[in-house]
């Protein structure tokens, strides 16, 4: 089915997006992992996977749609130096792709794509409900227990 040139461009910088998610969250996880932080390898080793589906279900929409995905680009990494500010910096990220995702939603509703759109409601519901809250409540709990406590914690 041909899709409409524009939509597939704005899912191409959605991919780019997934890809840039997936990869800060590898060096974050390896991070965490190197600094003996288990618990936090572990949950930030899925959110890699959930990226990569992200990102999949990007690619097959786009091929789907007779475009050309590009898995060449990506944002610019944010890596932190520590872990507040690793959890800092994945949120920044997590809430650039929820605004990238609701423009591009409106933009399919615009152009009558409802077929995209619902596959990015679900991509949006995601992000929000699982990853930027996941990472909301990690910083609310360091504020409130301190950092030394939360992070015996995630030993």
């Amino acid at each position: 089915m041909q899709g409409d040139k524009q939509i597939i461009e704005q899912l191409n910088q959605l991919l780019a997006g997934e890809l840039t998610a997936a990869d800060q969250y590898f060096i974050h996880s390896r991070m965490y992992q190197n600094w003996g932080f288990d618990k936090l390898y572990e949950r930030i080793g899925h959110e890699v996977q959930d990226e990569l589906g992200h990102a999949d279900a990007l690619i097959k929409r786009i091929l789907f749609l007779e475009g050309i995905p590009d898995l060449s680009k990506r944002d610019p990494l944010h890596v932190g130096g520590s872990v507040p500010e690793m959890l800092k910096n994945d949120l920044a990220l997590e809430l650039s792709v929820v605004a990238a995702l609701r423009k591009v939603i409106a933009f399919c509703e615009q152009r009558q794509d409802y077929q995209t759109r619902e596959i990015l409601r679900s991509m949006l519901e995601d992000t929000e409900d699982d990853h930027a809250h996941w990472l909301e409540k990690q910083l609310g709990l360091i504020e409130r227990l301190g950092l030394e406590n939360y992070l015996q914690a995630q030993l």
